[in-house]
């Protein structure tokens, strides 16, 4: 990941919260190799976004959600889920028995969840989202809705292209050669910087 971000040239590199140790070992090495070999590579930021905490188990909110759960049918919200199941998913997600709608990761994780997975897919603030519902059943199904409609541009892409793997992998191709040619003077830099090329 690092040498992702500094063959690039990234000055503000995006992150989740899982991903910090990531991304702080990019600037330790570009300053490293900027001390020791001269000014190569541009020092990252990592920026944090408004939301860009860890997406909670939706059956298990005081944990995270992970893409290695193999429970098909538990928390995890998947790309290529059918909208039905997603709705399903959703409308089963663990809140509490009190009904009031707050957001409170501390008291409240399960109610907290919904509304955060609302407010990163309608691009609205979780806290402004809570005071417009009185009730679990219409946040779940509005969260529901909104995961739909984030993933249904992604869902029919994925089905074009899984109908034609040849043009796939002519993409993966031009990716490729794009990717190295963005590459190459950073990487030419760095190796004249070492002393591995003239």
């Amino acid at each position: 990941m690092a040498a992702d971000i500094l063959l690039y040239a990234a000055h503000r590199v995006p992150v989740g919260g899982d991903q910090d140790q990531h991304v702080e070992l990019a600037p330790d090495l570009a300053i490293r190799f900027n001390r020791t070999y001269g000014q190569t590579f541009v020092v990252p930021e990592l920026h944090r976004g408004p939301a860009t905490g860890r997406v909670r188990d939706l059956l298990t909110p005081t944990a995270k959600m992970s893409e290695s759960d193999p429970d098909e049918a538990g928390g995890v919200l998947r790309m290529l889920d059918s909208p039905e199941v997603l709705r399903r998913k959703v409308l089963r997600v663990v809140t509490d028995c009190d009904g009031e709608v707050r957001r409170d990761e501390a008291a409240k994780p399960g109610v907290t969840n919904p509304l955060e997975i609302l407010g990163v897919c309608s691009g609205t603030d979780p806290a402004d989202a809570a005071a417009r519902y009185t009730s679990y059943g219409d946040l779940k199904t509005n969260t529901a809705d909104a995961v739909v409609t984030l993933l249904e541009p992604a869902q029919r892409r994925y089905a074009e292209l899984a109908a034609n793997p040849g043009g796939v992998d002519t993409l993966a191709a031009a990716g490729r050669d794009r990717a190295a040619a963005g590459a190459a003077p950073q990487l030419d830099a760095a190796m004249r910087a070492i002393g591995l090329r003239s």
